[in-house]
């Protein structure tokens, strides 16, 4: 395909996704309303990713469509692509300030699905997505005399929680804390949203926990989706 068939056709595609309405909620669909899209931005939420790292995460997607959808995001605003200094020299993606404002959005969006009874929580979910619902779900008023730290070492990826103030923050990175969940995604968010014993699931191989096992039901009771629409 010629340069300019590939540009009249990438002005056709955005063309097509436009509603011709003044209404911020219709121009956000026209910026964030393909498939895959919001939930690239979801992996993206705790950092930079290289593209191979975000692909892993959105099974069923190919590489073709991730990458046209991280070329749309680049060229809205929404994140940006840079290179990592040596010896890595690889590029990777990362959300822009504006990008990362996405987030209550994502998580309005959430709380808001999940109430449906057709949700399946026994879905395959992704480490980011995990931290996500943590973010989402965090009951601020009975977290607001509690402080810890949390690490969660995730499948492939790593991220540390710090409890505080009703506040709770992540970060993608390993390092020390006060209780240590190790584990697959689906395990931990039994333990959490399904209440399924934490005995039960180190029996079975598929989480472990570490450092002041004390602080396990604390941290599991600020957690709880909402309830279904009747």
């Amino acid at each position: 395909m010629a340069q300019s068939e590939k540009v009249t056709s990438k002005r056709r595609d955005v063309a097509d996704r436009r509603y011709d309405d003044a209404c911020g909620t219709a121009f956000a669909l026209e910026l964030l309303g393909e498939r895959w899209t919001l939930l690239i931005m979801r992996e993206l939420m705790f950092g930079a990713r290289r593209f191979g790292q975000i692909r892993a995460q959105l099974p069923g997607i190919s590489a073709n469509v991730l990458a046209q959808r991280l070329e749309n995001l680049e060229a809205a605003g929404v994140l940006k692509r840079r290179k990592l200094p040596a010896p890595a020299s690889v590029p990777v993606y990362e959300l822009t300030s504006w990008g990362y404002e996405s987030e209550p959005i994502m998580q309005t969006m959430g709380r808001w699905a999940v109430r449906s009874p057709d949700h399946d929580a026994s879905l395959p979910l992704s480490p980011a997505s995990l931290m996500m619902s943590l973010r989402t779900m965090l009951d601020a008023a009975g977290a607001k005399d509690l402080r810890m730290t949390v690490a969660f070492r995730l499948a492939d990826d790593a991220f540390v929680a710090k409890l505080a103030d009703g506040r709770l923050d992540i970060e993608r990175g390993d390092g020390e804390a006060d209780l240590i969940f190790a584990g697959e995604p689906e395990a931990l968010a039994g333990l959490i949203y399904g209440e399924v014993p934490v005995a039960e699931l180190e029996r079975m191989g598929v989480l472990a926990v570490t450092g002041d096992r004390s602080l396990i039901a604390p941290f599991n009771a600020l957690f709880n989706l909402p309830a279904k629409f009747a």
